[in-house]
């Protein structure tokens, strides 16, 4: 399978003493392109030298919604300004997380908000994380939509159907981790198989949640197949259609990402 890994973390030290060798297994299991996710922008020259020090890697800039609060004195405008770096392929992750509520939820919103204008503005995907928060998410993406038009992925995705069927009713992206593989995970294949092929991503939010049969051990990039395998099986295809119809959504709004887009390198 030729796959993509669009959501993992590869500057958390859980892959500090082996990041290379993290990568160089993704290649082998046929992950032809990786995209580490910013958290924090202050943490953003992390996030660069990582994606520099490797070709088939590309980073993001944004503020994970736990620390929205504490990144609120940083405009638009910077955001904008950093994604010009030419791997710095998309916006987030940021979005509404009312399950751990670390920061503020107003906070959150405003940061939210604010991520949507920066895709808005570069034309690079967002990637939105969202927790317990379907009907805020849901409203806010429809909200901004109607001022103008970006491109977003729910990333990781855990909520119900109805938020899916609105973020595919925008032109959204929907995407599963290894959380699908789970054997209790049955409620989020169902909601897996309304989202149609091309508006499917797959990812592993790489340290965290390993597919089976790696669950409860650290994840990383190479383990993406087993996500897309058991993808494959919701939608009735083959793991190499999976593969290439994920990937090929992936180029679709990764556009700096491509080659030929001159993003390939730093």
């Amino acid at each position: 399978m030729n796959l993509v890994d669009h959501h993992c973390h590869l500057d958390f030290p859980d892959f500090a003493e082996n990041r290379s060798a993290v990568v160089e297994r993704a290649r082998a299991a046929g992950v032809g392109v990786l995209v580490t996710i910013s958290t924090r922008i202050r943490n953003y020259d992390t996030y660069r030298a990582i994606a520099e020090d490797h070709d088939d890697v590309y980073f993001t800039v944004g503020t994970h919604p736990h620390g929205a609060h504490e990144e609120l004195d940083i405009p638009v405008e910077e955001i904008v300004r950093l994604s010009a770096h030419p791997k710095c392929v998309g916006i987030g992750e940021a979005g509404l997380d009312y399950f751990y509520k670390k920061s503020p939820p107003e906070a959150q919103a405003e940061g939210f908000r604010r991520h949507i204008e920066a895709a808005r503005i570069t034309g690079l995907p967002l990637e939105i994380h969202t927790r317990d928060a379907d009907d805020d998410t849901g409203r806010i993406l429809e909200e901004e939509m109607a001022k103008g038009p970006f491109t977003a992925i729910l990333h990781c995705y855990t909520g119900g159907a109805e938020l899916a069927r609105r973020a595919v009713a925008l032109g959204h992206y929907v995407s599963f981790s290894g959380v699908v593989t789970f054997k209790k995970s049955d409620a989020l294949r169902a909601v897996a198989a309304e989202v149609p092929l091309d508006r499917l991503l797959v990812e592993t939010d790489a340290p965290f949640l390993a597919p089976e049969p790696y669950r409860g051990k650290r994840n990383e990039p190479a383990f993406v197949a087993h996500t897309a395998t058991a993808l494959a099986r919701v939608h009735g295809v083959t793991p190499d259609e999976l593969a290439a119809a994920t990937t090929a959504n992936f180029h679709r709004i990764f556009r700096k990402a491509s080659p030929a887009s001159g993003g390939a390198t730093a």
